[in-house]
């Protein structure tokens, strides 16, 4: 008999790929939602399962409904929620249920602060390449799938990119707590999500019960680089079979070309930087645990192009490379602008960075932010004050975040078009621009900017 599953908040970017999913799976799948953009909107529509209306409507709750699926964005005194509640359906978060429907299978999940997009996508596209059918759950789109979540009847494993963030409106769990992984690796932790993990002291702690989360005989793979995670990770786990460090794999950069050392061979790659490099050799750890062997990831990796917005390839010539990246923490900026400089060492690097974030725009956290952006030759940060006014957060000034980033020479821009006005106005020659955030500049199209860009 046919599932039914209604999703409260299907338009977000998660919601909406795992209603995809169970519909592809044979599921009669409802949902509602107060807002649903672009992507979100027309991809449920090409699927016929967008909502009529826009809106919450507790009439769409029946007894009929198997399981109700809660997104983030929904609040706690949702309408449907209620109604849901009232008729004593079952209700999941969404990593409840994505637990729920891959129990039976080898779970492996990906943890950290940063790169964990990046290792889940490089793991899905070895075992897509071999051919190796899995479940997933990935925070971006990714070349060759077409969702970002895939639930089947059929495949023994599930990789999940295990967020860190809440769970749902009504469970105030981290969603990687949820997961309880065979197999698992920690990216490293750098302090985010302030407005839930008020010290660092408790955000470090959320990864220690992620391990200790991890099933019986389970295994753990960890970034050593991250002394603050080694210290975690070297603390005694009765749960664990095995635990094993990763770090930066030798490697030569020729030409802008990064190449992997590995035995006499050299691996030509279409990624760079240490921290792409680490993610990779994490990546290939979990692999083996699966049985992929070496000689197998590394033929497969070769064709990996990165995950969307991280060092992803907006515009070049042969003079100006153009990328943007999900960067928005201080650790993710360091990394991101370490790369593109160790990659080019002979151009001119522009960083231009996004506050964006709850926590990159509250005034108790700028100051982590110190030295951030330092490597790039020349620095660029915008924010938009409205933005932080409709997150409801206490009004920070130029001067604040000029202090904050600690970098005399630093430009910071509070309207988008002065962002490109002052862009345009440099020839590009002989340089590379780097536009991070976790947002877009508000509307920016950065193709479109990318060829009005002056190179001579």
């Amino acid at each position: 008999m046919t599932k039914k599953v209604h999703l409260i908040a299907i338009g977000g970017s998660a919601m909406h790929n795992m209603a995809l999913a169970l519909h592809e799976k044979g599921y009669t799948v409802s949902g509602s939602d107060d807002e649903i953009n672009e992507p979100s909107k027309s991809r449920l529509q090409k699927a016929g399962i967008l909502p009529s209306e826009i809106g919450w409507f507790p009439q769409k709750l029946t007894t009929d409904i198997d399981a109700v699926i809660l997104g983030m964005h929904a609040r706690a005194d949702n309408p449907e929620l209620i109604k849901a509640k009232q008729l004593g359906l079952k209700i999941y978060s969404y990593p409840e249920y994505i637990y729920e429907a891959t129990k039976d299978k080898i779970r492996i999940v990906i943890g950290g602060s940063h790169g964990k997009t990046t290792i889940t996508a490089m793991i899905l596209h070895v075992m897509h390449y071999h051919k190796i059918e899995t479940d997933y759950l990935v925070g971006a789109q990714l070349e060759g799938f077409n969702t970002m979540v895939n639930l089947s009847n059929t495949s023994k494993y599930a990789v999940i990119e295990g967020d860190e963030y809440l769970a749902s409106p009504i469970d105030r769990r981290p969603k990687f707590h949820l997961y309880k992984p065979n197999i698992a690796i920690i990216s490293g932790i750098a302090w985010d999500h302030i407005n839930v993990f008020p010290t660092f002291e408790n955000y470090v702690e959320q990864f220690e019960i992620f391990i200790k989360l991890i099933e019986p005989q389970g295994h753990l793979m960890y970034c050593n680089e991250d002394k603050i995670l080694a210290n975690v990770c070297n603390k005694t786990y009765s749960n664990l079979q095995s635990k094993t460090p990763y770090s930066i794999p030798n490697n030569s950069i020729e030409n802008g070309t990064t190449y992997l050392l590995v035995d006499e061979n050299k691996i030509p790659l279409q990624i760079f930087g240490n921290h792409n490099l680490m993610n990779l050799n994490g990546a290939r750890l979990v692999c083996n645990k699966i049985n992929i062997s070496d000689a197998q990831f590394y033929e497969a990796i070769q064709s990996f192009k990165g995950a969307a917005k991280r060092l992803e390839l907006v515009y070049k010539t042969n003079n100006f490379n153009f990328y943007k990246d999900f960067a928005h923490s201080p650790s993710k900026l360091k990394a991101t602008t370490d790369a593109v400089k160790q990659q080019f060492t002979n151009r001119h690097t522009v960083a231009c960075m996004e506050l964006h974030t709850f926590s990159s725009l509250t005034e108790e956290f700028l100051n982590e932010y110190s030295g951030a952006m330092n490597l790039a030759d020349e620095a660029i940060v915008y924010f938009n004050p409205h933005t932080i006014a409709h997150k409801k957060l206490k009004e920070i000034t130029s001067e604040q975040v000029h202090k904050a980033f600690n970098r005399n020479d630093l430009k910071v821009f509070t309207k988008s078009s002065d962002v490109t006005d002052y862009l345009k106005s440099l020839n590009w020659k002989d340089k590379v621009l780097l536009m991070m955030s976790s947002g877009n500049f508000d509307g920016v199209d950065f193709n479109g900017l990318a060829k009005e860009l002056s190179v001579s």
